[in-house]
């Protein structure tokens, strides 16, 4: 009798637990994919429910781990009509190009056939079912099953259960308040002609697709007699403006050339060097260990002129002084120099060889995650994370260029709001920004049109959406533990509503999202974790998975998730 196995969610995430099973299943699997849209493979990044046409991806076909075939090999069998709407030549690319969003869709839609094609040849079976919302999902542990509920066409069957469900965007006051965004997506909802200042929050990668779209709706976009590009407002918009607020009013680093494009989960965390750490740890893995040993170090042959200057710095001495060179300098004027050295990279191909292995140590930092203390989590999050989000963001060329265009008409700038800033909603439409400047001055402005542009939220646990399987108790509330009691009631006594204590005694943060384990198996309320249901839907692991970075987390994820499934099998 075949295994039957349900992948819940068709886009990327789906794409490489499918390629998984593809080439390393046997005939006796039977799998089937449920996508509530009608196409597989693009997910909401790359189909129009993440991009429109001006979108482009931060990463090229040398940082993407294989699938079937290469980009580039890929692009030259398209018709020309089709390279012609994103205005590429077949002949002038190359491997180290981005590509826009929808057509990169395309690319993940057509590998997907090819899968589905070798899966088939190996005698696999594949079931799609296209307009399929998942609704509920219920475990049934004596007959060693899991049942999955699908809007309007019941209930089915399975050994095993794979949460794919990707990108979540909870709609808070999109809808209620005019002029309020929770987020830029879908885009085509910003194509707005606005007389009038817009209010990003955020300068990630997603402020840099609300600015892209928006920009178009108010103007447009050309090239001087310098091949420089340029932005002219439509007179429609004279009074068109964005402003980007970001706590530390910086905009993200630009796109270089990575001397290790395939970043990869063993690049700098061997499981041996976190058990043995955690082995003299009381069962912790130090912070502070994966910051000396695992990133500093990689520096003594790399670069040992950088690592004269950080060898004795601590963690937060290494990023105050990171923060502080970035943050005493006008953020556009940094942003024109780090585009300038971001060039130079590319073009003899070096990498700028701290920031590649910040990039490293973050997604390194990922699986691990959940064997820090509280304590340390807490300083991940408040001390290293700022400024991981803010230097691996790779901000592609062709964005930047946009960016600074749009600056120089004088229609872009950022504003710094520290940690404090608050967002004030009106019934009747628009909101106040809320925050205190860099002189100590509080502010607080009104904009008609707010766009939250923060990206992907950490979602709680109690937004996840399956209820049968936190009302049975199958899933739990990620929690890291104390290694300190004295810290979590210091915690406690300052407010802290994320710290509380066990019914086993001892103090606990909650963190966003469901408990999984390293196989991205759901674990229960009593700490067991379930051979029939997994799950890499980002936004409700993100306590475990502080930094999920697209297409690799998808690669290393697929990895665990399936060898765990055909080791149960075999």
């Amino acid at each position: 009798m075949k295994k039957q196995i349900a992948i819940l969610g068709g886009g990327p995430s789906a794409l490489f637990i499918y390629k998984r099973f593809a080439e390393d299943a046997e005939p006796d699997f039977e799998i089937h994919i449920f996508e509530s849209k009608d196409r597989l493979g693009a997910g909401m990044p790359y189909s129009d429910q993440g991009a429109n046409v001006e979108h482009v991806t931060n990463v090229s076909d040398n940082e993407i781990p294989e699938i079937v075939t290469s980009i580039k090999d890929w692009i030259q069998d398209l018709p020309d009509d089709v390279l012609a709407k994103f205005n590429i030549d077949k002949n002038q690319f190359h491997e180290y190009k981005v590509l826009p969003r929808l057509l990169f869709g395309q690319y993940l839609s057509d590998q997907f056939e090819m899968l589905i094609k070798k899966a088939a040849d190996k005698g696999i079976v594949t079931e799609i079912h296209f307009d399929s919302k998942v609704v509920d999902i219920i475990d049934v542990p004596e007959s060693c099953k899991t049942k999955v509920e699908i809007a309007g066409k019941g209930d089915f069957e399975f050994d095993q259960v794979i949460i794919c469900t990707g990108h979540k965007w909870p709609l808070k006051y999109e809808g209620k308040i005019p002029g309020y965004f929770d987020s830029p997506y879908p885009p085509a909802k910003l194509k707005l002609q606005l007389n009038h200042p817009v209010a990003l929050k955020g300068s990630s990668l997603t402020a840099i697709d609300a600015i892209r779209t928006l920009a178009r709706a108010n103007g447009q976009f050309g090239t001087d007699k310098e091949g420089k590009v340029s932005y002219i407002p439509s007179q429609e918009s004279s009074d068109f403006k964005i402003v980007m607020h970001s706590r530390n009013g910086l905009l993200p680093a630009v796109r270089f050339h990575l001397e290790d494009p395939l970043v990869s989960n063993d690049s700098l965390l061997s499981e041996e060097g976190i058990n043995n750490n955690r082995a003299g740890n009381d069962g912790f893995l130090s912070l502070d260990f994966v910051f000396e040993k695992e990133f500093k170090d990689s520096f003594i042959e790399k670069d040992p002129g950088f690592y004269a200057k950080i060898k004795d710095l601590s963690m937060e001495d290494f990023v105050d002084s990171m923060m502080g060179l970035r943050e005493s300098r006008d953020p556009f004027t940094l942003f024109k120099a780090e585009y300038r050295e971001a060039e130079q990279s590319i073009k003899n191909r070096e990498s700028i060889y701290w920031k590649e292995m910040l990039a490293v140590l973050s997604f390194a930092m990922n699986y691990p995650a959940k064997y820090l203390s509280a304590e340390d989590m807490m300083r991940l999050q408040k001390v290293l994370m700022p400024l991981i989000s803010v230097v691996i963001a790779f901000a592609p060329q062709s964005s930047c260029d946009e960016l600074l265009a749009v600056h120089h008409a004088g229609r872009l700038e950022i504003v710094s709001v520290g940690e404090e800033s608050t967002v004030e909603p009106f019934e009747n439409g628009g909101v106040n920004y809320n925050y205190t400047d860099d002189a100590g001055h509080p502010k607080s402005v009104h904009f008609k049109t707010f766009v939250d542009c923060v990206g992907q939220p950490h979602l709680s646990f109690d937004a996840f959406p399956f209820q049968s399987l936190v009302e049975d108790n199958t899933v739990s509330r990620a929690k890291i533990k104390f290694k300190s009691p004295e810290k979590a009631r210091q915690q406690i006594e300052k407010g802290n509503q994320k710290v509380d204590e066990g019914s086993d005694g001892q103090f606990y943060l909650n963190v966003p999202g469901i408990t999984i384990n390293d196989n991205f198996q759901v674990v229960d309320s009593e700490g067991k974790a379930n051979d029939r249901i997994y799950i890499m839907a980002v936004p409700y692991i993100g306590g475990y998975n502080p930094d999920y970075s697209g297409l690799d987390f998808c690669e290393e994820a697929s990895a665990s998730i399936v060898d765990n499934i055909l080791s149960i099998e075999a």
